[in-house]
């Protein structure tokens, strides 16, 4: 009927062309690729959330395995066999044959090579490599109180001796008990080896040093200390209260662990160095306040026959207690000597040191290896005896604080 009207309206002699319409799609090009990449992201989306592969994006080694299995190899005649002295050598040797591994780092490309040998091989160098580990026994050590760990030599007390008794310096005991007496602890020794050898060299015998179980050959200056006639002490790394911000060292033992890591921890320090008559607190406000914590660690060296020093810079320790409690060796520090390293203030603490020793019968002084410090004490102990006060080892003064 359109088309019909169409002809009656055109004019007469003109034919009319008629136009094609144009197919619209009912969305934009824009909105069809917008369609497509959202399809794309959650189809990837999807992949991620549901997928199960733990080692997505991680590089991946190729392992090329070359060699010839032993088994492939024709077995030998009898006659052959029964020629030579020790027919199965040469196949041990073969199910033993080392191969050669190509690791193929998945994200470069990068082709190793590595030689891989038979398992006894492994374990003849695990064992050779644990036998390099374990340092040699320090000379003057008494082989009888010492017991091989996986630490190293570590001291252990025999029926009759203690290292207590058997690594303390010698000293007048009978001048001792009739005298008020001082000791001096050095502390911090080992890491520095110079400043460890000028307090090995410059201050008395009877100058107790106690040794920290770091440096990089602990061993031999504290070999070196008890040839001077030092008797030695090991300091045992334990947590302050600001840990770890202020960190002692690897191997800390901490309050917040169970009994038997930080007993493993002790054991490793112990391992460090032998010749020790006792060990003290490295640092460890916190830990020695803890009763809990301390307690195995005291009765372990009441076990090994080891003396306990409390430094005294801690006033909540709980050290005395448990000490007296396992019938340990045990001293205090009285005296920080260079809490202040001025001169003045090393003499001045060094002056409260004699005054309490004449008031009290005995008295400790601590100090660092600071060159002013080692040097003032070391002038100060050349009239010491004249003023009527005797310097004495520290185990001398825990025997006669004992018996006082």
């Amino acid at each position: 009927m359109a088309e019909t009207a169409d002809d009656l309206s055109a004019p007469l002699g003109q034919k009319t062309v008629r136009r094609k319409r144009r197919v619209r799609l009912p969305f934009t090009a824009m909105q069809a690729l917008a369609v497509l990449l959202g399809l794309f992201l959650v189809t990837f989306a999807g992949f991620a959330l549901f997928g199960h592969n733990p080692l997505g994006g991680e590089p991946i080694a190729h392992v090329a395995m070359r060699g010839t299995p032993a088994e492939d190899k024709a077995p030998a005649s009898p006659a052959v066999a029964g020629a030579h002295a020790t027919p199965e050598a040469p196949k041990q040797a073969a199910s033993g044959e080392a191969r050669t591994v190509t690791i193929i780092d998945g994200s470069s490309g990068k082709r190793e090579d590595v030689v891989i040998g038979n398992a006894s091989d492994k374990a003849d160098a695990g064992a050779k490599e644990s036998d390099a580990a374990v340092p040699a026994i320090m000379a003057g050590a008494d082989p009888r109180l010492l017991e091989r760990t996986r630490y190293g030599m570590i001291p252990v007390a025999t029926a009759d001796l203690k290292p207590f008794t058997a690594y303390a310096a010698s000293a007048d005991l009978a001048k001792a008990a009739k005298m008020p007496v001082v000791s001096i602890v050095i502390g911090g020794l080992g890491v520095g080896a110079a400043k460890t050898a000028d307090a090995i060299m410059k201050l008395p015998g009877a100058v107790t040093l106690a040794f920290t179980p770091y440096g990089s050959d602990p061993t031999k200056l504290a070999e070196r200390a008890r040839a001077q006639r030092h008797e030695i002490l090991l300091q045992i790394p334990m947590e302050p209260y600001d840990y770890p911000d202020n960190d002692p060292g690897p191997q800390t033992l901490l309050a917040t662990l169970g009994a038997e890591q930080n007993l493993d921890r002790m054991l490793w320090h112990l391992g460090r160095l032998q010749g020790y008559a006792g060990i003290a607190n490295f640092m460890g406000a916190r830990f020695v306040a803890t009763d809990a914590a301390m307690q195995p660690i005291i009765r372990e060296a009441a076990r090994r026959g080891l003396a306990y020093f409390d430094d005294g810079s801690a006033a909540r320790s709980v050290a005395a207690t448990l000490a007296s409690s396992q019938a340990i060796p045990f001293a205090k520090g009285d005296v920080a000597i260079d809490a202040v390293p001025t001169s003045a203030e090393v003499d001045h603490a060094l002056a409260k040191l004699e005054d309490i020793a004449k008031e009290r019968g005995y008295a400790v002084g601590t100090a660092s290896a600071l060159p002013l410090s080692i040097e003032r004490i070391a002038a100060w102990t050349k009239g010491l005896e004249a003023r009527g006060i005797l310097l004495v080892p520290l185990t001398t003064l825990m025997l006669k604080s004992k018996s006082s």
